[in-house]
């Protein structure tokens, strides 16, 4: 297997150094220059996308993470045969699917006809993210993906629990995306319109990836296009 792995926090994030700590050396980084999260699925079009060489399996680009799955599906790394994204920090839960540039990316590698998976850590009240459980959790995950047989059109999107030092080893757990809308309390100050509304405390629906996740397990969900 040959990887693309890239992200929407930026080729520097610590979070896609874990995910190549959980690949290994058969992966080429692809990534953008600068953060793109919450970008969705914008791509460059009537502009050119530079490229930027940081290594012989390092790539930064001028672009967005769906701009980054063509550039790196297309020419530089067409033999891939998988595209990770991640891992993101911050949840990329239920109505999330719709906003996320981590997302994005492995979508854009389903459209391409690629298997894909997109990696998010979910973040419990600004607590830093322990990345080396992360890779640990990663590396569990991708035990178990990539044996499964891969539908064409689909991909797979999966939240990673933010644990305490004390809490036990969470579960992988197949569910469903939510289908609450986030949180959407705000304030308006001096004609300024602004989102006050706490992650954490997002209604979600029984068993679905939201209530896996905050529950301490690894939520794991198929998304398909068609």
């Amino acid at each position: 297997m040959t990887f693309i792995l890239t992200n929407d926090d930026g080729i520097d994030a610590p979070g896609l150094q874990a995910l190549r700590n959980a690949v290994g050396d058969n992966s080429v980084i692809v990534a953008p220059q600068e953060q793109y999260s919450g970008c969705s699925h914008q791509i460059t079009r009537g502009a050119a996308i530079a490229i930027q060489r940081r290594s012989d399996t390092a790539y930064a680009i001028g672009g967005t993470p769906a701009d980054c799955t063509r550039v790196a599906a297309t020419h530089l790394c067409p033999q891939a045969t998988w595209v990770l994204s991640g891992i993101n920090a911050g949840g990329n839960l239920g109505a999330d699917l719709y906003v996320s540039g981590t997302v994005a990316a492995v979508r854009e590698a389903a459209l391409l006809r690629l298997p894909g998976i997109a990696f998010s850590h979910y973040i419990h009240r600004r607590r830093p993210i322990n990345w080396e459980r992360a890779t640990q959790l990663t590396v569990q995950v991708l035990d178990h993906l990539l044996g499964l047989p891969q539908k064409p059109g689909c991909f797979w999107n999966v939240n990673l629990p933010h644990l305490g030092d004390d809490d036990p080893l969470p579960n992988l757990v197949f569910c469903s995306c939510c289908t609450q809308p986030l949180p959407t309390k705000f304030e308006v100050v001096d004609q300024q319109f602004r989102y006050t509304g706490e992650y954490g405390d997002r209604a979600h629906d029984p068993d679905s990836d939201v209530a896996v996740c905050f529950g301490g397990n690894v939520a794991i969900s198929q998304v398909c296009l068609w």
